[in-house]
């Protein structure tokens, strides 16, 4: 195969282990914290499917820039500030589902927002850069 062949099977690859990734927390946490978190199960999960979807766009597209801009903060308060960023990315999903996807409360969103930076550092070291770029 061509290079360019290979760079869009390896992004293929990525995308869908991020969006299982995603979609796992979302739903382990639905039903864990029924009254705090909802995905409308209509349509066969296409909610929640679509809600990871929204967030992996988010997180590829406006997170490199919010990340930018709150530099200082997240410098200022060690690190702390960076869960955050995750929280903001689930209230624009939030409001871009409206009643499909909806997170009741900061804690709940920031639980959510840790988990799925968990999710992203264990993903990104064990599982896609192993695999995809072939190292040890």
């Amino acid at each position: 195969m061509k290079k360019s062949k290979i760079d869009l099977f390896n992004n293929l690859i990525e995308w869908l282990i991020y969006m299982l990734g995603y979609a796992l927390i979302l739903v382990l946490v639905s039903l864990i914290f029924k009254e705090t978190i909802y995905i409308d199960s209509s349509l066969y999960g296409l909610w929640g499917i679509l809600a990871s979807i929204i967030i992996y766009f988010l997180n590829k597209t406006i997170k490199p820039l919010i990340v930018w801009l709150t530099l200082p903060i997240t410098a200022l308060t060690l690190g702390l500030f960076y869960p955050f960023i995750n929280v903001l990315i689930l209230k624009i999903t939030s409001i871009i589902l409206g009643n499909h996807f909806n997170i009741n409360g900061l804690f709940m969103s920031f639980l959510v927002a840790i988990l799925i930076s968990i999710m992203n550092m264990i993903l990104d070291e064990k599982i896609i850069k192993p695999l995809l770029r072939g190292e040890k």
